[in-house]
């Protein structure tokens, strides 16, 4: 039985121009894509979600990323948390609105980060959930960090973090594009897919993004790699994808294996 881990982008499932506002429809579609692929597959599954313009309008006004600088800092602490558990909380509820048995999971209710490094989070409750059936959400959270007071952790890092300890088989990044381009396909009509990204490739493309004008934009997304790459060394049978949410079947299709268009992340 496959355990895959699908990560919602919030730049997807929220609308960045306007603070504290879920795309519920994008949701739906997705968490319905999911529901139909668990129904054809026993696939164990964890999701997780970034925090779009719910978390990040308080982390970018508090700067809590920087650590804990004054007495402000804790107040961003408090509201960047519950933001971020706010669209968890709206997440969750469409799963359970679509039949899909779905547990919210704080990773800041058992976890610790050092030096903005995650650095300890319970997985027990997760492998019981999973064992059950269920899908456990987590989501990109404010942790306390034992050298700066406070740090955030994005999906991401709770993703590689979690990934040896529950032998995660496949990763499924979800955002706004096919994965990765050679420049922002969002503005430039002549971007093109990279389609394979492996170690062997990995600076080639870096450096082919460099300069061009979606440098801001991919520049998120060859984050996302780095880190994905990072848990292949120590898992070099997990693969990874990065797939559109903007494209009705995308998801389930990834889900199920089949050919899409997409950027593929493997270790060799």
């Amino acid at each position: 039985m496959e355990t895959i881990f699908v990560k919602f982008g919030g730049s997807t499932i929220t609308d960045k121009t306007k603070q504290f506002t879920a795309r519920e429809d994008i949701i739906r579609q997705l968490v319905r894509e999911i529901a139909e692929a668990k129904k054809k597959t026993g696939i164990r599954l964890v999701v997780g979600h970034g925090s779009g313009s719910f978390g990040h309008t308080y982390a970018h006004q508090y700067q809590v990323h920087k650590g804990i600088t004054g007495p402000e800092s804790w107040k961003g602490y408090a509201l960047t948390h519950d933001a971020a558990a706010r669209l968890n909380r709206i997440v969750v509820k469409i799963f359970l609105e679509e039949g899909v048995n779905a547990v919210s999971m704080q990773p800041s209710a058992s976890g610790f980060n050092e030096n903005g490094k995650m650095k300890s989070m319970s997985v027990a409750q997760l492998e019981k959930l999973l064992d059950a059936g269920l899908v456990p959400v987590v989501f990109g959270d404010m942790m306390l960090d034992e050298k700066m007071g406070c740090s955030v952790a994005s999906t991401e890092e709770v993703f590689t973090y979690l990934a040896p300890k529950l032998k995660v088989d496949r990763m499924i990044f979800v955002g706004l594009t096919d994965g990765v381009y050679t420049a922002d396909p969002l503005k430039d009509p002549n971007a093109k897919l990279i389609e394979h990204i492996t170690p062997a490739n990995f600076e080639q493309v870096r450096k082919g993004l460099g300069g061009s004008h979606g440098v801001d934009v991919t520049g998120g997304m060859l984050d996302k790699v780095e880190k994905i790459l990072g848990i292949m060394k120590q898992m070099p049978y997990t693969k990874a994808a990065l797939v559109s949410g903007e494209k009705p079947g995308r998801l389930k299709s990834a889900l199920l294996g089949e050919n899409i268009a997409c950027t593929r992340i493997t270790a060799r």
